[in-house]
């Protein structure tokens, strides 16, 4: 296996003629055959730059700096190693830079909430006033799914979701956005047994749908595309443009109106749509074969004319029938659904099928304005699913690709595919990949970017498959690849990865968080490999280079010598390798257990577990829930390199999601379908309600314009105080 180690920056302290100074060597890439003597101990750190390869291809080298007097450690801390590229070469590499609106309107206008996290900062602690609480769903029959709204209490409106939802909502614009299956039903020509990845548009006053991005399911199956689980991200939306992407690894940007204006928008013209397939065997054999002859004869079987009904696309009037292809290919023109259009009906293996091009009569589908697609395009091999929530900087896109293992969790098929790429939002167009965490990715990839601006410098954050956050300068790149500017592994580098969850070293699936010029990231794996041992991190991103809080080295008699990062476990005690502190961390806090009673044991609430949620900040009170079902109340800041634990809450159920901090209250939902409210405050360690919202809150809630949005397991809430 290819060996990739990160790059680094050391700083040492050394005793020469009876004078103590301090060295500091700077760089991504450790300067070749050094010895420094860092006590008067006979051990020596020895960095071989031949032994090492960089993680990344294109690194910030810090400038080498001799100082002569020593540095305390508070000091060496606010000397970042300077950057290689100046402002104004920065500046020339950004695509027609203007930002669409700065975070800050966002966070306090308590408007619009147009991305997961709101902003690129991903802080989900919107300025929306006047919430209500507490709120009552009122009943759902089971059956019939008929609502009882005769207890119901501030409920605006709700709309029905898919079988299984984990995406998070998105206002904007006037409408709501939310990625589910196609459980709904929403498009008659797909009943709801059909299984796809859906993108749903709902009117943000009442709750009307008002149309369907609709992926099919990829041939390749579950270890690309996991069955029932939808489109797991959520939409970025600037004005009338929105990016997602899809469950079949698509970057896709769509026009926010639909077809509703009465146009095509994009390149994306007359997009190809499935109307109905007739089947050669089951209930459908005869129709098949009925459709096939009539095709043969030049004419349209009442069989296929009723399946067309079914499907939304009822025949009015007689159809001509052109064969394009004999046996294979023809066009029907009529009038199908009352719009006078031509289909494709294509003989595909065991199948019928009929086609139609999407235009302005198709006001239930999404408008396609770009498609890019990363499987065909870089070779990218998604882990069960493609779940990334994209985020912009000026008209840069930024996207994890997802790629990750095959079913077996032990081979990497695509080790050479990018796990992180910049686009031009505007068409789409790759400006630059990377491939950082290479053949070391644990399992997938699921996590989301953001993007910060540290001492005038933006960054672009990505935790990847091997649990290592990378920082990349937010520009277009040189040549097709970034700057990256340090790298931070969230993992002890003793920790190990095993299958099926057994192990202590984890992936990231959380969205790095950005707050008054720190970053918070916690570790966590696929839900599927239940409870785990857990780390919350809290960086400094104004260091360059390794910035992780060891190092990995292996003893070599009196030397300790740099090890490129390995897999599944970074420092195998047994062959004479050791972790060993990093003078270069950026290590703010980390919190992963905490005596807090004193009472000399660790109790389960003392713990911090595997998470896949998100920290949400305000006014230095962090929160954030773990997957076991534990809430954490921290400071944010810290003291003195600690974490300092206000409080723990068990819910007594998982948390999948993240917290929503709004109006004065913190809300938290989890698997049993609760949801979990606090008065904000890091003195308020008790909810002052727990909802039960009708079914699995694997989502998380967000807030905007005097509403709250809860995505469920099967259907959409808006809740808020009757206007």
């Amino acid at each position: 296996m290819k060996q990739e180690l990160s790059a680094w920056s050391f700083i040492f302290g050394a005793t020469v003629l009876g004078s103590l100074f301090t060295v500091v060597l700077g760089g991504c890439k450790p300067p070749a055959s050094t010895n420094v003597s860092t006590s008067t101990s006979t051990t020596n750190v020895t960095a071989q730059s031949d032994n090492v390869t960089t993680y990344g291809d294109n690194v910030t080298t810090a400038t080498n700096t001799v100082i002569e007097t020593p540095l305390s450690a508070a000091e060496a801390s606010e000397e970042p190693a300077a950057d290689s590229t100046t402002d104004e070469e920065a500046s020339t590499k950004l695509v027609g830079f203007n930002e669409f609106i700065e975070p800050k309107k966002v966070l306090e206008a308590g408007g619009d909430w147009p991305q997961w996290g709101g902003t690129r900062l991903r802080n989900n602690t919107p300025n929306v006033k006047n919430l209500p609480t507490p709120w009552n769903i009122g009943r759902f029959d089971r059956k019939t799914g008929e609502w009882d709204k005769s207890k119901a209490e501030n409920i605006r409106w709700f709309s029905n979701l898919g079988s299984q939802t984990y995406g998070n909502p998105v206002v904007s614009g006037g409408q709501v956005y939310v990625g589910t299956n196609n459980g709904a039903g929403h498009l008659k020509r797909y009943p709801s047994q059909v299984d796809l990845g859906c993108l749903l548009a709902f009117d943000e006053s009442n709750g009307d749908f008002l149309w369907q991005h609709s992926s099919e399911k990829l041939i390749t199956g579950r270890v690309h595309d996991w069955p029932l689980q939808g489109i797991c991200c959520a939409p970025l939306v600037e004005g009338d443009r929105l990016w997602f992407v899809t469950s079949r690894g698509e970057v896709r940007c769509l026009d926010t109106k639909g077809f509703h204006d009465d146009e095509d928008d994009g390149e994306v013209q007359n997009e190809e749509a499935r109307v109905v397939d007739i089947m050669n065997a089951g209930p459908t054999a005869d129709a098949h074969a009925a459709a096939l002859a009539g095709l043969d004869e030049g004419k349209l079987a009442d069989q296929a004319k009723q399946m067309l009904a079914d499907a939304g696309e009822p025949v009015d009037g007689d159809v001509k029938i052109e064969t394009v292809s004999a046996g294979k290919v023809w066009k029907a023109t009529g009038n199908f659904g009352g719009v006078d259009r031509t289909l494709t009906v294509k003989q595909i293996g065991p199948r019928v099928s009929f086609f139609k091009s999407l235009g302005p009569n198709d006001k239930r589908d999404a408008d396609v304005i770009w498609v890019f697609n990363m499987m065909t395009e870089l070779g990218v091999s998604q882990h069960n699913m493609a779940a990334c929530s994209v985020t912009s900087y000026g008209d840069l896109l930024f996207v994890n690709t997802s790629n990750g293992q095959d079913e077996s969790h032990t081979n990497l098929p695509a080790p050479d595919a990018p796990s992180f790429i910049c686009m031009d939002k505007n068409s789409g167009k790759v400006l630059w990949t990377d491939k950082s965490p290479g053949e070391n990715i644990l399992h997938g990839q699921w996590s989301s970017p953001a993007v910060g601006e540290f001492d005038g410098v933006p960054q672009v954050l990505f935790a990847g498959g091997d649990g290592i956050v990378c920082s990349f300068r937010a520009d277009g790149g040189s040549d097709g690849k970034p700057e990256l500017l340090w790298k931070f592994d969230a993992n002890p580098k003793t920790s190990e990865w095993k299958l099926g969850g057994e192990g202590t070293r984890n992936n990231i699936i959380a969205t790095p968080v950005v707050y008054e010029g720190l970053v918070y990231v916690a570790v966590g794996q696929d839900p599927e490999h239940g409870e785990g041992e857990g780390h919350l991190w809290c960086i400094d991103p104004t260091k360059r280079g390794d910035v992780s809080s060891q190092l990995a080295m292996k003893v070599e008699g009196e030397k300790r010598v740099p090890i490129p990062h390995k897999r599944l476990k970074a420092v195998e005690e047994e062959k004479g390798e050791v972790a060993v502190d990093n003078p270069n961390s950026a290590v703010v806090w980390h919190y992963s257990m905490m005596d807090q009673n004193e009472d000399g044991q660790l109790d389960f609430e003392e713990e911090m577990h595997r998470s896949c949620g998100t920290v949400a900040i305000k006014d230095n009170v962090l929160y954030i829930a773990d997957f076991s079902g534990l809430v954490h109340c921290l400071d944010a800041k810290g003291s003195d390199g600690k974490p300092i634990v206000h409080f723990t809450y068990d819910m007594l159920a998982q948390s999948w999601g993240s917290p929503l901090i709004a109006d004065g209250h913190v809300y938290i939902g989890d698997e049993d379908g609760d949801v979990t409210i606090f008065e904000f405050g890091a003195e308020n360690n008790e909810p002052i309600e727990e909802i039960n919202m009708g079914s699995s809150v694997y989502s998380t809630p967000i807030a905007a314009n005097e509403t709250i949005y809860i995505s469920t397991k099967d259907k959409l809430f808006a809740i808020g105080h009757e206007k």
